[in-house]
Protein backbone atom coordinates (compact mmCIF):
# COMPACT_ATOMS: atom_id res chain seq x y z
CA UNK A 1 0.00 0.00 0.00
CA UNK A 2 1.50 3.19 -1.03
CA UNK A 3 2.02 5.33 2.00
CA UNK A 4 0.63 8.85 2.58
CA UNK A 5 3.09 11.68 2.09
CA UNK A 6 4.87 13.46 4.73
CA UNK A 7 4.80 17.34 4.74
CA UNK A 8 6.83 19.88 5.96
CA UNK A 9 6.30 20.76 9.83
CA UNK A 10 4.42 23.83 10.21
CA UNK A 11 6.15 26.78 12.34
CA UNK A 12 5.04 27.03 15.95
CA UNK A 13 1.80 29.41 16.31
CA UNK A 14 0.88 28.87 12.37
CA UNK A 15 -1.70 26.45 13.02
CA UNK A 16 -2.30 23.17 11.76
CA UNK A 17 -3.36 21.08 8.44
CA UNK A 18 -4.70 17.45 9.79
CA UNK A 19 -5.06 14.70 7.72
CA UNK A 20 -8.70 12.88 8.61
CA UNK A 21 -9.01 9.65 6.76
CA UNK A 22 -8.71 9.47 3.07
CA UNK A 23 -12.72 8.41 2.66
CA UNK A 24 -13.65 11.76 2.93
CA UNK A 25 -13.93 13.93 -0.12
CA UNK A 26 -12.14 16.75 1.46
CA UNK A 27 -9.91 14.74 4.33
CA UNK A 28 -7.79 17.58 5.13
CA UNK A 29 -8.96 19.76 8.13
CA UNK A 30 -7.49 23.64 8.29
CA UNK A 31 -7.11 24.93 11.66
CA UNK A 32 -5.84 28.20 13.19
CA UNK A 33 -3.63 28.65 15.51
CA UNK A 34 -4.45 27.87 19.06
CA UNK A 35 -4.90 30.86 21.86
CA UNK A 36 -6.67 29.38 24.85
CA UNK A 37 -5.68 26.89 27.21
CA UNK A 38 -7.14 24.49 29.83
CA UNK A 39 -6.53 24.56 33.95
CA UNK A 40 -3.80 21.89 32.96
CA UNK A 41 -2.03 23.68 30.67
CA UNK A 42 -2.99 21.77 27.51
CA UNK A 43 -4.77 23.98 24.71
CA UNK A 44 -8.06 24.64 23.41
CA UNK A 45 -8.89 22.71 20.28
CA UNK A 46 -10.13 24.88 17.40
CA UNK A 47 -12.57 25.01 15.00
CA UNK A 48 -11.71 24.68 11.24
CA UNK A 49 -11.17 27.28 8.92
CA UNK A 50 -12.41 24.78 6.62
CA UNK A 51 -11.66 21.41 4.90
CA UNK A 52 -9.75 20.90 1.66
CA UNK A 53 -8.52 18.10 -0.41
CA UNK A 54 -5.46 18.82 -0.89
CA UNK A 55 -2.49 19.79 1.59
CA UNK A 56 -1.02 22.27 -0.49
CA UNK A 57 -4.27 23.93 -0.64
CA UNK A 58 -4.75 24.03 3.15
CA UNK A 59 -1.78 25.28 3.37
CA UNK A 60 -2.43 28.52 0.80
CA UNK A 61 -5.65 28.77 2.68
CA UNK A 62 -3.68 28.84 6.41
CA UNK A 63 -1.14 31.31 4.86
CA UNK A 64 -4.01 33.72 3.36
CA UNK A 65 -5.77 33.75 7.30
CA UNK A 66 -2.85 34.67 8.63
CA UNK A 67 -1.91 37.08 6.29
CA UNK A 68 -5.28 38.19 6.63
CA UNK A 69 -6.35 37.81 2.80
CA UNK A 70 -8.22 34.79 3.50
CA UNK A 71 -12.44 34.76 2.82
CA UNK A 72 -14.69 31.78 3.31
CA UNK A 73 -14.93 29.77 0.11
CA UNK A 74 -11.87 30.98 -1.45
CA UNK A 75 -10.59 27.35 -0.99
CA UNK A 76 -13.01 26.32 -3.41
CA UNK A 77 -11.13 28.55 -6.33
CA UNK A 78 -7.32 27.58 -5.24
CA UNK A 79 -5.89 24.61 -8.13
CA UNK A 80 -2.66 23.09 -7.81
CA UNK A 81 -1.37 22.15 -10.87
CA UNK A 82 2.29 20.95 -10.80
CA UNK A 83 2.67 21.81 -14.37
CA UNK A 84 0.26 24.38 -14.89
CA UNK A 85 0.22 26.58 -11.58
CA UNK A 86 2.82 25.74 -9.83
CA UNK A 87 4.97 28.97 -9.91
CA UNK A 88 1.87 31.13 -9.48
CA UNK A 89 1.19 29.18 -6.69
CA UNK A 90 4.43 29.38 -4.63
CA UNK A 91 4.57 32.78 -5.61
CA UNK A 92 1.38 33.43 -3.99
CA UNK A 93 2.19 31.87 -1.03
CA UNK A 94 5.62 33.56 -0.81
CA UNK A 95 3.65 36.91 -1.27
CA UNK A 96 0.80 35.91 2.00
CA UNK A 97 4.02 34.54 3.85
CA UNK A 98 6.11 37.96 3.54
CA UNK A 99 2.81 40.01 4.05
CA UNK A 100 2.22 37.30 7.44
CA UNK A 101 6.15 38.40 8.29
CA UNK A 102 5.57 41.85 7.96
CA UNK A 103 2.32 42.11 10.27
CA UNK A 104 4.32 40.33 12.80
CA UNK A 105 7.32 42.59 13.13
CA UNK A 106 4.28 45.26 13.50
CA UNK A 107 1.98 44.36 15.85
CA UNK A 108 4.43 42.03 18.09
CA UNK A 109 7.73 44.02 18.55
CA UNK A 110 10.87 42.04 19.94
CA UNK A 111 10.31 41.66 23.42
CA UNK A 112 12.91 41.46 26.07
CA UNK A 113 13.87 38.33 28.74
CA UNK A 114 12.43 40.60 31.24
CA UNK A 115 9.33 42.23 29.42
CA UNK A 116 7.94 38.49 28.81
CA UNK A 117 9.22 37.29 32.49
CA UNK A 118 6.33 39.95 33.48
CA UNK A 119 4.35 38.92 30.92
CA UNK A 120 4.31 35.32 32.02
CA UNK A 121 4.01 36.68 35.49
CA UNK A 122 1.05 38.49 34.86
CA UNK A 123 -0.67 35.04 33.16
CA UNK A 124 0.32 32.39 36.05
CA UNK A 125 -0.08 34.82 38.85
CA UNK A 126 -2.80 37.11 38.04
CA UNK A 127 -1.36 40.36 38.95
CA UNK A 128 2.18 42.68 38.05
CA UNK A 129 5.24 41.57 39.13
CA UNK A 130 5.40 45.15 41.47
CA UNK A 131 2.36 44.50 42.46
CA UNK A 132 1.96 45.65 46.10
CA UNK A 133 0.10 43.62 49.09
CA UNK A 134 -0.48 40.67 47.30
CA UNK A 135 -0.36 36.96 47.92
CA UNK A 136 2.42 35.09 46.49
CA UNK A 137 2.68 31.46 46.55
CA UNK A 138 6.15 29.88 47.65
CA UNK A 139 6.58 28.98 43.67
CA UNK A 140 5.89 32.60 42.92
CA UNK A 141 8.90 33.45 45.35
CA UNK A 142 11.07 31.10 43.94
CA UNK A 143 11.07 32.04 40.22
CA UNK A 144 11.32 36.02 41.02
CA UNK A 145 15.08 34.78 43.10
CA UNK A 146 15.58 32.96 39.76
CA UNK A 147 14.46 35.87 37.69
CA UNK A 148 16.58 38.27 39.86
CA UNK A 149 19.95 35.77 39.53
CA UNK A 150 19.14 36.40 35.51
CA UNK A 151 19.80 40.09 35.49
CA UNK A 152 22.11 39.47 33.04
CA UNK A 153 19.42 38.05 30.28
CA UNK A 154 17.04 41.11 31.23
CA UNK A 155 17.49 43.46 28.78
CA UNK A 156 18.50 40.44 25.62
CA UNK A 157 15.95 39.45 23.46
CA UNK A 158 13.92 36.47 24.29
CA UNK A 159 13.58 35.25 21.08
CA UNK A 160 17.25 35.79 20.31
CA UNK A 161 18.51 33.94 23.22
CA UNK A 162 20.11 30.23 22.50
CA UNK A 163 21.01 27.51 24.93
CA UNK A 164 24.93 29.13 25.71
CA UNK A 165 23.28 32.22 26.53
CA UNK A 166 20.93 30.37 29.35
CA UNK A 167 23.70 28.32 30.45
CA UNK A 168 26.20 30.88 30.90
CA UNK A 169 23.65 32.53 33.09
CA UNK A 170 23.60 29.39 35.62
CA UNK A 171 27.69 28.62 35.45
CA UNK A 172 28.65 31.74 36.50
CA UNK A 173 25.55 31.78 39.37
CA UNK A 174 27.96 32.11 42.27
CA UNK A 175 25.28 31.22 44.90
CA UNK A 176 24.44 27.51 46.71
CA UNK A 177 23.17 24.90 43.46
CA UNK A 178 19.53 25.59 44.82
CA UNK A 179 19.66 29.23 43.82
CA UNK A 180 20.66 27.64 40.26
CA UNK A 181 17.67 25.52 40.47
CA UNK A 182 15.57 28.34 40.90
CA UNK A 183 17.19 29.92 37.61
CA UNK A 184 16.77 26.63 36.04
CA UNK A 185 13.07 26.50 37.42
CA UNK A 186 12.33 29.93 35.97
CA UNK A 187 13.65 28.77 32.41
CA UNK A 188 10.90 25.67 31.78
CA UNK A 189 8.20 28.07 33.28
CA UNK A 190 9.36 30.84 30.61
CA UNK A 191 10.04 28.69 27.56
CA UNK A 192 6.57 27.36 28.08
CA UNK A 193 4.67 30.49 28.22
CA UNK A 194 6.69 32.04 25.27
CA UNK A 195 6.36 28.78 23.10
CA UNK A 196 2.58 28.93 23.51
CA UNK A 197 2.26 32.55 22.49
CA UNK A 198 4.68 32.06 19.94
CA UNK A 199 7.55 34.41 21.26
CA UNK A 200 10.21 31.99 20.26
CA UNK A 201 10.42 29.11 18.06
CA UNK A 202 12.21 26.58 20.06
CA UNK A 203 12.67 25.40 23.89
CA UNK A 204 16.09 25.98 25.05
CA UNK A 205 15.26 25.53 28.63
CA UNK A 206 15.53 21.89 27.81
CA UNK A 207 18.79 21.74 26.99
CA UNK A 208 20.42 23.52 30.12
CA UNK A 209 21.60 21.59 33.07
CA UNK A 210 23.70 22.25 36.45
CA UNK A 211 26.88 21.28 36.07
CA UNK A 212 27.83 22.47 39.70
CA UNK A 213 28.15 19.80 42.02
CA UNK A 214 25.15 19.62 44.70
CA UNK A 215 26.26 20.88 47.97
CA UNK A 216 23.57 20.07 50.12
CA UNK A 217 25.84 18.04 52.39
CA UNK A 218 25.77 20.50 54.49
CA UNK A 219 23.40 20.16 57.51
CA UNK A 220 22.46 18.58 60.67
CA UNK A 221 20.37 15.93 61.35
CA UNK A 222 18.03 15.47 63.94
CA UNK A 223 19.09 13.16 66.91
CA UNK A 224 17.99 9.83 67.84
CA UNK A 225 16.05 11.83 71.31
CA UNK A 226 14.95 14.67 68.44
CA UNK A 227 13.28 11.97 66.83
CA UNK A 228 11.89 9.88 70.02
CA UNK A 229 10.30 13.47 70.69
CA UNK A 230 8.35 13.67 67.34
CA UNK A 231 7.33 10.19 67.18
CA UNK A 232 6.27 10.63 70.84
CA UNK A 233 3.72 13.96 68.85
CA UNK A 234 2.99 12.63 65.53
CA UNK A 235 -0.41 12.81 65.99
CA UNK A 236 0.53 16.83 65.45
CA UNK A 237 0.46 17.81 61.90
CA UNK A 238 3.54 19.36 62.21
CA UNK A 239 5.55 16.47 63.93
CA UNK A 240 4.11 14.29 61.45
CA UNK A 241 5.58 16.10 58.33
CA UNK A 242 9.04 16.60 60.03
CA UNK A 243 8.39 12.94 60.29
CA UNK A 244 7.90 11.99 56.58
CA UNK A 245 10.61 14.08 55.65
CA UNK A 246 13.22 12.00 57.73
CA UNK A 247 11.89 8.98 57.04
CA UNK A 248 11.76 9.56 52.83
CA UNK A 249 14.58 12.12 52.13
CA UNK A 250 13.16 14.53 49.54
CA UNK A 251 14.09 18.78 49.58
CA UNK A 252 11.11 20.59 50.84
CA UNK A 253 10.69 22.10 47.53
CA UNK A 254 10.36 18.54 45.88
CA UNK A 255 6.67 16.92 48.34
CA UNK A 256 4.81 20.49 46.60
CA UNK A 257 4.62 18.20 43.58
CA UNK A 258 5.51 14.77 44.78
CA UNK A 259 3.63 11.75 43.46
CA UNK A 260 1.89 9.66 46.09
CA UNK A 261 0.92 5.83 45.28
CA UNK A 262 -0.16 4.68 48.11
CA UNK A 263 -1.44 1.38 46.60
CA UNK A 264 2.06 0.59 45.52
CA UNK A 265 3.43 2.35 48.46
CA UNK A 266 6.56 4.92 46.69
CA UNK A 267 6.63 8.82 46.04
CA UNK A 268 7.96 9.43 42.63
CA UNK A 269 9.47 12.79 41.62
CA UNK A 270 12.06 14.87 42.10
CA UNK A 271 13.83 17.96 40.77
CA UNK A 272 15.04 18.88 37.26
CA UNK A 273 18.76 17.62 38.03
CA UNK A 274 20.14 14.40 36.05
CA UNK A 275 20.18 12.43 39.88
CA UNK A 276 17.69 13.76 41.23
CA UNK A 277 15.07 13.58 38.21
CA UNK A 278 11.93 11.42 38.44
CA UNK A 279 13.27 9.25 41.15
CA UNK A 280 11.17 6.83 42.71
CA UNK A 281 11.24 6.21 46.64
CA UNK A 282 9.38 3.35 48.47
CA UNK A 283 7.12 4.68 51.65
CA UNK A 284 8.75 3.55 54.31
CA UNK A 285 6.48 1.43 56.47
CA UNK A 286 7.20 3.27 59.53
CA UNK A 287 5.66 6.39 57.86
CA UNK A 288 3.29 4.56 56.00
CA UNK A 289 -0.22 5.49 58.18
CA UNK A 290 1.34 9.32 58.81
CA UNK A 291 1.56 9.52 54.74
CA UNK A 292 -2.20 7.74 54.32
CA UNK A 293 -3.59 10.38 57.64
CA UNK A 294 -1.56 13.22 55.68
CA UNK A 295 -3.23 12.62 52.29
CA UNK A 296 -6.60 12.00 53.74
CA UNK A 297 -6.72 15.21 56.16
CA UNK A 298 -4.71 17.94 54.61
CA UNK A 299 -5.43 16.48 50.88
CA UNK A 300 -1.47 16.15 49.95
CA UNK A 301 1.79 15.88 51.15
CA UNK A 302 2.43 19.68 51.50
CA UNK A 303 -0.50 22.17 51.41
CA UNK A 304 1.61 24.81 53.01
CA UNK A 305 3.14 27.55 51.32
CA UNK A 306 7.17 26.64 52.15
CA UNK A 307 7.66 29.62 54.27
CA UNK A 308 4.74 28.89 56.17
CA UNK A 309 5.44 25.23 56.96
CA UNK A 310 9.10 26.31 58.09
CA UNK A 311 7.72 29.10 60.55
CA UNK A 312 5.21 26.00 61.49
CA UNK A 313 8.25 23.49 62.06
CA UNK A 314 10.26 25.95 63.74
CA UNK A 315 7.65 26.98 66.33
CA UNK A 316 6.55 22.93 66.90
CA UNK A 317 10.61 22.42 67.74
CA UNK A 318 10.83 25.07 70.19
CA UNK A 319 7.82 23.22 72.05
CA UNK A 320 9.19 20.02 71.81
CA UNK A 321 12.54 21.39 73.10
CA UNK A 322 14.59 20.60 70.00
CA UNK A 323 17.11 22.59 68.51
CA UNK A 324 16.44 24.35 65.78
CA UNK A 325 16.79 22.77 62.67
CA UNK A 326 15.91 23.62 58.97
CA UNK A 327 13.33 21.20 56.45
CA UNK A 328 16.70 20.64 55.09
CA UNK A 329 17.94 18.71 57.76
CA UNK A 330 15.13 16.61 57.45
CA UNK A 331 16.74 15.02 54.18
CA UNK A 332 20.03 14.86 55.93
CA UNK A 333 18.74 12.44 58.81
CA UNK A 334 17.00 10.36 56.26
CA UNK A 335 20.87 10.00 54.98
CA UNK A 336 21.98 9.56 58.22
CA UNK A 337 19.32 6.99 59.08
CA UNK A 338 20.48 4.88 56.30
CA UNK A 339 23.91 4.97 56.74
CA UNK A 340 23.31 3.81 60.71
CA UNK A 341 21.43 1.03 59.54
CA UNK A 342 23.91 -0.33 56.54
CA UNK A 343 21.63 0.50 53.12
CA UNK A 344 23.43 -0.48 50.54
CA UNK A 345 25.56 3.32 49.52
CA UNK A 346 23.92 3.26 45.94
CA UNK A 347 20.63 2.73 46.86
CA UNK A 348 21.07 5.75 49.41
CA UNK A 349 22.37 7.60 47.06
CA UNK A 350 19.49 6.65 44.38
CA UNK A 351 16.91 7.67 46.71
CA UNK A 352 18.22 10.60 47.87
CA UNK A 353 18.75 11.76 43.86
CA UNK A 354 22.50 11.96 44.27
CA UNK A 355 25.18 11.18 41.74
CA UNK A 356 27.04 7.61 41.77
CA UNK A 357 30.10 8.41 41.28
CA UNK A 358 29.97 10.39 37.65
CA UNK A 359 27.03 8.27 37.07
CA UNK A 360 23.36 9.10 37.32
CA UNK A 361 20.74 7.20 38.01
CA UNK A 362 19.23 6.68 35.10
CA UNK A 363 22.38 3.84 34.63
CA UNK A 364 21.24 2.27 37.41
CA UNK A 365 17.27 1.89 36.07
CA UNK A 366 17.53 -1.82 36.62
CA UNK A 367 16.74 -1.26 40.03
CA UNK A 368 13.58 -2.33 41.06
CA UNK A 369 10.95 -0.92 43.34
CA UNK A 370 11.37 -4.39 45.80
CA UNK A 371 15.05 -3.88 45.77
CA UNK A 372 14.60 -0.52 47.25
CA UNK A 373 12.06 -1.35 49.35
CA UNK A 374 14.26 -4.15 50.60
CA UNK A 375 16.92 -1.75 51.71
CA UNK A 376 14.77 1.24 53.00
CA UNK A 377 13.34 -1.46 55.64
CA UNK A 378 16.00 -1.79 56.97
CA UNK A 379 15.87 1.40 58.83
CA UNK A 380 14.43 0.99 62.30
CA UNK A 381 12.60 3.40 64.62
CA UNK A 382 14.14 3.52 68.14
CA UNK A 383 11.63 4.57 70.89
CA UNK A 384 13.21 3.34 74.01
Amino acid sequence: MAKRKKHPRLPNGYGQIRFLGKNRRNPYGVYPPAKEEYENGQMKPQKAICYVSDWMIGFAVLTAYKAGTYTPGMENDIQVDDKKNAEDFIQSLLANYNQVQGIKAKEEPQLTFAEVFRKFNVKKFGHEYDAKKVKRTSLEYTLRAGFKNSAALHNRIFAELVTDDLQEVMDACPLRHASIEHIQNLYCHMYKYAMSNNLCTKDYSSYVEITQDDDDEHGIPFTDEDLKKLWETKENEVSEMILIMCYSGFRISEYKTLDVNLKERYFFGGIKTDAGKNRTVPIYSGILNLVKHRIKVQGSILPDRIDIFRDKMYTQLATLGIEKHTPHDCRHTFSKLCEKYKVAENDRKRMLGHKIGDITNDTYGHRTLEDLRNEIEKIEINLL
